[in-house]
């Protein structure tokens, strides 16, 4: 058991790569999950409307993943979480900009913003409140 506390070190450096992990495996996630949902969508020919609800399901979902993948060392999960959305919403924001072929700054990017640190938040509780059960 001390050979395991030894390798979750709670040095700074490591809590900063696990939120790296984690936004990089969030990205990845949304990409896929964005993928699917627009051939559903068309597949099925669903309401556009529909289309922003998706978008923060994804979202969340892939932080929450993301964040029980990722956020192993005990302490601060809420903080990390918090950072981690925070992240990965800057991050999604440029990706999907791009590929969306212009940057709109509206209030759309500040509602992403505010609900990628609450599912971060969120998530990062879990993911503390797993590791330690």
């Amino acid at each position: 058991m001390s050979q395991k506390k030894s390798d979750l070190s709670l040095e700074p450096k490591y809590y900063a790569m696990e939120i790296v992990k984690a936004v990089i495996i969030a990205l990845v996630l949304s990409l896929l999950l964005v993928l699917g949902a627009a051939f559903i969508i068309k597949t099925f020919n669903l309401d556009t409307s529909a289309v922003t609800v998706i978008n923060q399901i994804i979202r969340s979902v892939s932080i929450l993943v993301a964040c029980l993948l990722s956020l192993r060392r005990p302490g601060s999960g809420w903080l990390r979480g918090v950072i981690t959305g925070l992240v990965y919403s800057f991050f999604a924001f440029i990706i999907f900009s791009l590929l969306a072929g212009g940057f709109e700054f509206d209030i759309t990017l500040l509602n992403n913003t505010v609900i990628g640190m609450v599912a971060g938040l969120i998530s990062g509780i879990i993911s503390m409140l797993v590791r330690r059960n």
